[in-house]
């Protein structure tokens, strides 16, 4: 049992360097090429995803949105199996760092709001001050919006982090509470397994819905600056 409850979440290291850029890069191996004519199961089943995401995003976006479909569907692949593969035991979830979901959230956040600047400049300036507003509280509000603004990456970033961490902390405390009742109590310890077990299903699913939030509100901030 780790003497820290937080060892789980340090950055793995070889030979006294960082292997995490090795880790972030490892989910693209997973996913197939198509190189032939006739396409596996995996492939099929790949193409079913992207179309779906697709579906799901794509419709509300006019050609300029559209255009970032690539990237919005890698962003929702790559978050999504980084988190599934994060649940293996023994392994490392790099969207457990505030740096690293950070470091993906304000390039994203940023080009779509310089995208607003440049092609809805009066409309992204718009936002800053609503219609009918009272003069006494223009400087009031425009602080308001501003800071609103700034802090939806931040909100994007840690969202993600405190939801992945949140639910590998519980998975870790019930699972050391496992190990430990084993030799005191066998029909608590079964409870507290059962619990696990359902805790590991629920963090699979969440480790796709946080894919999914992620990705849907960097995808409506694009929308809203397009």
């Amino acid at each position: 049992m780790n003497e820290n409850l937080f060892t789980p979440f340090m950055t793995p290291t070889l030979m006294g360097m960082p292997i995490v850029t090795f880790i972030i890069l490892f989910p693209t191996i997973l996913y197939p090429n198509p190189s032939r004519l006739i396409n596996n199961r995996i492939i099929t089943i790949q193409q079913w995803l992207i179309k779906l995401v697709l579906k799901q995003m794509m419709p509300i976006h006019n050609s300029k949105g559209r255009s970032w479909s690539l990237m919005l569907v890698t962003l929702i692949l790559f978050i999504g199996t980084t988190n599934l593969l994060g649940l293996l035991p023994h392994s490392f979830t790099p969207t457990t760092q505030l740096s690293m979901n950070l470091a993906m959230a304000i390039p994203l956040w940023a080009g779509a709001v310089l995208l607003g600047f440049r092609y809805k400049t009066k409309a992204s300036l718009a936002h800053f001050l609503p219609q009918g507003t009272p003069v006494i509280l223009i400087p009031m509000l425009v602080m308001i919006e501003t800071i609103s603004l700034f802090i939806q990456p931040m909100a994007l970033a840690v969202r993600l982090t405190a939801n992945i961490t949140a639910g590998h902390l519980l998975i870790h405390l019930i699972g050391s509470a496992t190990s430990a009742l084993i030799s005191i109590s066998t029909p608590i310890a079964t409870i507290t397994f059962i619990i696990l077990l359902l805790l590991t299903l629920l963090e699979f699913a969440v480790a796709l819905i946080q894919a999914y939030v992620f990705t849907l509100l960097v995808s409506l901030y694009l929308h809203d600056n397009t």
